[in-house]
């Protein structure tokens, strides 16, 4: 099999690590990629938003499989051209995606299906978000209708922090994007000016991913993401500082429970509005002192979770993401797991999530390749290759991921692998999977 994988992050590389590893993959492309990816895949120039130069190159390439990473390509309507171009691929439609590109369309499908998900309000003026604000009372959930990598929702006990985060929203519409579908553009202008406020939702959450062909569901194993910058949850909310699975705190009966009651509804409600939704299906969710809640979903892998879920992962990855492009899930054999824990540490650049500094070197990733592996590796997320040394070229840089019997285990190769990578002014967080390997 020929599979293109389309993005840049270290969720792109996570996606063709595994896929390189799958005997079934021959040839492995990824547009535009970064400089771990390389190592792997053979590297294309091209516009993740164009959907018309991504088909362009797949048709080039004879790929068999289109694999799209990111979420802003989505929504834009890639997977559209490509599968126009008739080549299978791997991503929801732009309309499908909406269920990540726009919350307020969210909350309104997961309505139809009776998902269970936190009481909200679509608000268009301050005066509407003030008055939700005030039913709900703190901490206040306030988040940005449209994309915004993960940084768009604020929870705070401040109310003039809450306020401030919805007019900001409310007074800047999203940036524009190549559209490569006609559906894309009315799309986005729906999204302007929207914020959802909601109540807040108490108890640990978990992510939870599904790979659907439309009608079949398979869910994969949980797993938990730590989005604030700083330790013990402090700091500005950031796209992820790392993550962990699996999660021994977790119910048994979590994911089977979870497929019942909000992956399938939410799957067959988006067939039943003529608007079937083939990829993978992430949901956010809060384990609450009344039940699982839905936080969001998301049209793609996330990031940082990818990460440990795909090192967990057994069953060979290209053809699970075939079936789902083809419509053939329900072909398939249960998928095989690894009994090991997974964790990724992500190291950052100075000043992330704010304007992150570029261009450092990094050093250290040949003695973690020859040291730590096979149990510990890394997935490049912001690099760049100048000349014969990798660069930083983003907020988060790196994720630095291991394996090990146990979470203690796994954390362990994972910090002492961190500790090998030099990059000046760069940021950690020192406690990913801490709590569960405790027991705590």
């Amino acid at each position: 099999m020929n599979v293109l994988v389309i993005g840049s992050g270290a969720r792109e590389h996570a996606l063709c690590r595994s896929l390189s590893l799958d005997p079934a993959v021959t040839a492995l492309h990824c547009a535009p990629g970064n400089a771990g990816i390389a190592e792997v895949a053979e590297l294309h120039r091209v516009d993740a938003l164009d959907g018309s130069a991504v088909a362009a190159l797949a048709q080039e390439l004879d790929a068999q499989l289109v694999v799209v990473g990111p979420e802003a390509p989505l929504v834009a309507g890639v997977a559209d051209a490509v599968r126009a171009a008739g080549i299978p691929v791997f991503g929801p439609s732009g309309q499908a995606a909406q269920l990540e590109g726009s919350k307020a369309f969210a909350k309104d499908v997961m309505a139809g299906a009776g998902v269970p998900t936190a009481r909200s309000y679509v608000c268009t003026t301050t005066e509407e978000v003030a008055e939700a604000l005030d039913a709900f009372g703190a901490p206040y959930v306030v988040k940005d209708d449209g994309l915004a990598a993960g940084k768009g929702v604020v929870v705070t006990s401040d109310l003039d922090v809450a306020k401030a985060h919805a007019a900001a929203c409310i007074g800047t519409p999203p940036a524009a994007s190549s559209a490569a579908s006609s559906g894309s553009s009315s799309a986005a202008s729906e999204q302007r000016g929207r914020v959802v406020v909601e109540e807040y939702l108490d108890g640990p959450e978990v992510s939870l991913f599904a790979i659907t062909d439309g009608e079949t569901v398979v869910p994969l194993q949980p797993a938990q993401d730590f989005k604030r910058a700083l330790d013990d949850d402090e700091g500005p909310n950031t796209g992820g500082m790392g993550a962990y699975s699996p999660l021994p705190w977790a119910d048994p009966k979590l994911v089977d429970e979870v497929l019942q009651t909000v992956l399938q509804p939410t799957v067959d409600e988006m067939r039943r509005r003529g608007t079937p939704f083939s990829g993978l299906l992430y949901a956010g969710l809060a384990i609450t002192s009344r039940g699982v809640r839905v936080i969001e979903f998301n049209a793609r892998f996330g990031d940082p979770e990818t990460q440990v879920v795909l090192a967990r992962l057994r069953t060979p990855l290209a053809g699970v993401l075939l079936a789902a492009a083809n419509g053939t899930l329900a072909d398939l054999e249960p998928l095989r797991w690894s009994d090991d824990a997974a964790v990724t540490v992500v190291v950052a650049s100075h000043n992330y999530p704010g304007t992150p500094r570029t261009g450092d070197p990094i050093t250290g990733l040949d003695e973690v390749a020859a040291e730590d592996a096979p149990h510990a590796y890394v997935l490049h997320a912001g690099t760049k290759r100048a000349g014969d040394t990798i660069v930083s070229a983003g907020g988060r840089v790196l994720s630095v991921t291991a394996t090990g019997t146990d979470l203690t285990q796994a954390r362990e190769r994972a910090y002492e692998a961190v500790g090998r990578i030099g990059l000046d002014g760069s940021q950690h967080r020192t406690d990913i999977a801490a709590k569960a390997a405790a027991g705590a």
